[in-house]
């Protein structure tokens, strides 16, 4: 009773699929039907399907979801927006959720699909191509398209905020998809709109660097490790989770902390070993940080303190774009000042402009924030019969 057939694509091509209805999301028929679509996006959940089925159905996450034995899971209506790419540019195009689908793979970024996996995965991109004439070059990875705002060790938006479905750029994992082409380089890296935060990364997305690199899935696990090392700092390991409250720094004396009780991280000791949780690391939701607790404005946003696109929300509730600040003001803002890089402000919220018509379905999103009565409220916990007029929302770029 469950399956159904998606015989969308010309069967002569590509077989029809049967999929598994079991976990279609409870978020379908809120999410916008996308104006266009031209890429698709392959993810790994990092974690297995018992777990990453159940979140990935909750949240709307993916469009498709291929377990460990090849079944295929619709999770969002294909021709729907589903929530999967996260802070997301390619080619210019921030938001990569409102014009590509989205399929998630039960698996690790860093270890090889089973044959049942690699032929449903093959025969669904075989579909989807098919149906949104999608060429080969553009069905590309999560890794492609993630980018991180300025944190402690880049100044800059950067490439290499994930690592998830890098594997999905090798050469050798391609072929076996029936892909022929892939992204010769980052466009946007190309045109300085974000710079390369993960050498490592680049070198598997792209194929620079050693032959073996882009032609052994293998060499990817080599290049893993939970320990600090020279040249390898808690960033690299754990990503923007690095300093999440469950994320676990055990130090070489035996000692242990979690991410938000520690104070330095450039001076953690060669040794410590960081236990991250994978649906942390790869699902994390962008917030906010707070001058003084995350360090100073500055640090937090790096070269982008004065962009437009950076907000500063004063402790009197007030907020400012970084455009509008000297630098002599930022270095300035006080204590508790709460920081979002690379944010839109939309609003004011009134009676004929609701939020939806400011940042569409969006507003519901936990990393949209909501200025009500000087309190950043997300919009996962937000009353949409109880937003007073005038408040603004800030969401992502």
């Amino acid at each position: 009773m469950w399956l159904a057939c998606f015989g969308l694509a010309s069967m002569s091509a590509w077989g029809v699929i049967q999929f598994d209805n079991r976990y279609y999301s409870p978020r379908n028929r809120e999410r916008p039907i996308r104006k266009s679509t031209s890429l698709i996006i392959l993810h790994t959940t990092e974690a297995p399907s018992r777990s990453a089925l159940r979140k990935l159905s909750d949240l709307g996450e993916c469009h498709y979801c291929i377990d460990e034995g090849g079944r295929v899971y619709r999770i969002i209506d294909h021709r729907r927006e589903a929530y999967h790419a996260g802070r997301s540019m390619w080619n210019g195009r921030p938001n990569v959720d409102g014009f590509s689908v989205g399929i998630e793979v039960c698996g690790y970024h860093n270890k090889p699909l089973n044959a049942a996996q690699y032929r449903a995965l093959a025969d669904l991109i075989g579909e989807v191509k098919h149906i949104y004439k999608i060429p080969d070059h553009n069905v590309i990875t999560h890794a492609h398209v993630a980018y991180g705002a300025p944190n402690k060790w880049h100044k800059r938006s950067h490439r290499g905020r994930k690592r998830c479905g890098m594997m999905f750029a090798l050469p050798s994992v391609r072929n076996r998809l029936n892909l022929k082409s892939r992204p010769a380089s980052d466009p946007d890296v190309k045109a300085r709109r974000l710079v390369v935060g993960d050498t490592y990364l680049s070198q598997v997305l792209y194929g620079k660097g050693p032959a073996a690199l882009a032609a052994r899935p293998v060499a990817i696990a080599k290049e893993e490790g939970n320990v600090i090392v020279k040249g390898r700092s808690a960033w690299d390991i754990a990503r923007d989770a690095y300093n999440d409250k469950t994320t676990l720094y055990t130090f070489p004396n035996g000692t242990k902390k979690f991410g938000n009780q520690i104070a330095d991280f450039k001076q953690l000791p060669v040794g410590t070993r960081i236990t991250v949780r994978a649906d942390v690391q790869e699902n994390r939701t962008e917030t906010y940080q707070v001058v003084g607790v995350n360090g100073k404005a500055q640090d937090i946003a790096g070269d982008e303190a004065r962009r437009p696109t950076t907000i500063y929300v004063r402790p009197d509730g007030k907020y400012v774009r970084g455009s509008q600040l000297s630098l002599e003001e930022i270095k300035k803002l006080p204590y508790g000042t709460k920081v979002l890089v690379g944010y839109s402000v939309g609003g004011p919220v009134t009676a004929k402009r609701l939020a939806t018509a400011i940042c569409g379905n969006r507003w519901r999103s936990p990393d949209t924030f909501f200025l009500i009565e000087g309190v950043l409220v997300p919009g996962n916990k937000v009353d949409d019969a109880k937003i007073p007029s005038g408040t603004m929302i800030f969401f992502k770029s």
